[in-house]
């Protein structure tokens, strides 16, 4: 018994050891240069395709969102005929 405890010590002292595995780039100079350079694009699309879809998206979804909150808005102000 005492074994398999000392043995599920030696595991989460290993888990929740502060040495890294795998070291990872950092790539946070590369992004500032990228942002910060001054190439007349607007911030919200420096980077990439996937800023460019993710803003498109955004922007329809909030069209459509007031389009429809709108709609409700004329529909509730006005009675229904029975």
């Amino acid at each position: 018994m005492n074994r398999h405890v000392y043995a599920l010590q030696q595991v989460a002292r290993r888990s929740f050891s502060s040495s890294a595995r795998r070291q990872v780039e950092n790539k946070v100079p590369q992004k500032q240069k990228l942002f910060q350079e001054d190439n007349g694009m607007p911030i919200h699309l420096k980077g990439g395709s996937g800023d460019a879809v993710l803003y498109r998206t955004t922007m329809a979804l909030t069209v459509l969102g007031t389009g429809y909150a709108l709609y409700e808005l004329v529909k509730a102000s006005f009675p229904q005929q029975k």
